[in-house]
């Protein structure tokens, strides 16, 4: 009887066969809400809309085809799409006063995700500022560079008060 020079192993595959790993494992974001993944693709599609200067029909399209989208809240993703790329000039004189650089130095992550932010502050009010805030900083970690995310947060925290000053105010009393 000849022996293999390889100990055998007697562990055993769950049933399924998959070994548990970081690729088997979920991520975070098979647990995000419908309205987490559309302002997740809404930064992706004004990333392109910044850099690429695309059409945002054109990358509505392109958007829509990813995988994982049709569990995105679609009206969330519209009115972030489309509104920021029709409010950019807007929403940039609004951040632009809180900067400590040029508008242009500004990662395009950063810049999408404070469109996103005060189109939110602005016309989502169901949605309270510290939720508006927490989503965009988290978003920036995930997309943004390395200390985007507190940049970020510095300059929303910053520019809520002039959106949101009654919601801030009467959680503070």
């Amino acid at each position: 009887m000849s022996r293999s020079r390889w100990p055998t192993c007697s562990c055993r595959l769950p049933k399924n066969n998959t070994m548990t790993s970081p690729e088997n494992t979920p991520t975070p974001s098979s647990k995000k809400s419908a309205r987490s993944r559309a302002r997740e693709f809404a930064l992706q599609a004004l990333y392109q809309r910044i850099v690429g200067k695309n059409d945002p029909r054109d990358i509505d399209m392109f958007t829509r085809n990813l995988s994982g989208f049709h569990k995105a809240d679609s009206a969330l993703y519209d009115a972030l799409l489309y509104g920021c790329a029709e409010e950019s000039q807007t929403l940039d004189e609004a951040i632009t006063p809180l900067l400590d650089r040029p508008l242009e130095e500004l990662s395009p992550i950063e810049r999408a995700a404070m469109w996103m932010a005060v189109y939110e502050f602005k016309n989502a009010l169901d949605v309270p500022w510290k939720v508006v805030i927490n989503e965009y900083v988290e978003l920036t970690k995930s997309f943004g560079g390395t200390d985007g995310h507190k940049y970020v947060n510095a300059v929303l925290n910053g520019l809520a008060p002039q959106y949101r000053a009654a919601e801030i105010n009467a959680t503070k009393g």
